[in-house]
């Protein structure tokens, strides 16, 4: 007699358990994935183009187009394959303030698995949310939004509590983009108490917070804002800080406090050479070191 139902839950026993081994397999080939990737998240794209890809009225400072590329994406391919990168984010440059006419043909121009873009507007635009929105539906690969605010940039914002920036922040985080603060230590306290306004926002910090244009005490707050969940330090332009490049060890110090406050998963290698996060994390795991290198982005981006 198979009346008993034996054989259907013996049936279901083992397509469950089939499903739980084709899950374990997936998460270990993701895991394996992460740790092999290089990610950037640093680069401007400039175009000596300047009638097709005009710089903005509002930039507060502009390249000389002489001095640029006819075509900035084929150079900076060769950089990145020449270093092992294999995906990057290209950053919206203050230039071109909120026109992403260039990183958008950027975007049209590489593929979709391996690169993204960001975006910038200006938090006194009061159309700025709608704007932001409806560049997201046109390229959903925008996947973050940048503020700028630091001694000598001050022509962004007043103050992160200023209703243009909590509603683009909100707008954002609606959308479901990651918030770069591009921020000096000045700004440190103001950017805390918009992060806690916004429960679960996920938020990355440009360059180690522009250490050399705050004040040591003022540089505390930056460190404070590793005690907030989901925020991550990029170790990124070291040579706003070091002249001793390419790898900057005279500020090992430094970093080393850096790396110890936000941890090995909330770190984020970026720009100049990859040894960069290898030295200045010696003593860390080689699985950890990754993170910084490509896995916390691709966990962070979806990738």
């Amino acid at each position: 007699m198979e009346n008993n139902g034996l054989p259907d839950r013996r049936m279901s026993l083992a397509l469950l358990a089939g499903a739980g081994a084709t899950a374990a397999a997936s998460i270990r080939a993701n895991a394996q994935e992460h740790a092999r990737l290089l990610i950037e998240w640093n680069q401007h794209m400039f175009s000596r183009d300047v009638g097709r890809f005009p710089f903005s009225p509002k930039a507060p400072y502009t390249p000389k187009p002489e001095r640029l590329p006819p075509d900035p994406l084929s150079p900076y391919l060769e950089r990145l394959s020449s270093i092992g990168v294999t995906r990057a984010v290209f950053v919206q440059p203050e230039p071109y303030g909120d026109d992403h006419t260039l990183i958008l043909d950027c975007l049209a121009r590489t593929p979709a698995d391996r690169f993204k873009g960001t975006s910038l507007f200006y938090p006194k635009d009061q159309d700025a949310p709608r704007k932001l929105a409806e560049l997201v539906r046109r390229e959903p690969r925008i996947v973050a939004t940048r503020f700028h605010a630091h001694r000598g940039k001050e022509m962004y914002l007043d103050s992160f509590a200023d209703q243009g920036v909590r509603n683009l922040w909100k707008q954002a985080v609606e959308l479901g983009l990651i918030i770069e603060l591009h921020i000096g230590p000045n700004y440190a306290l103001q950017a805390a108490q918009a992060v806690k306004a916004f429960p679960g926002c996920r938020v990355i910090i440009d360059h180690l917070a522009e250490a050399k244009l705050g004040t040591p005490m003022e540089y505390a707050n930056v460190l404070d804002l590793a005690a907030l969940p989901n925020v991550y330090m990029k170790l990124s332009e070291l040579e706003n800080v070091a002249t001793d490049g390419p790898l900057f060890e005279s500020i090992r110090p430094f970093t080393s406090r850096i790396i110890k406050e936000f941890g090995p998963d909330r770190m984020i290698w970026s720009g100049g050479s990859p040894e960069i996060a290898r030295v200045h994390m010696e003593g860390y795991q080689d699985a950890d070191i990754q993170k910084a290198l490509g896995g916390n982005l691709a966990t962070l981006l979806r990738w």
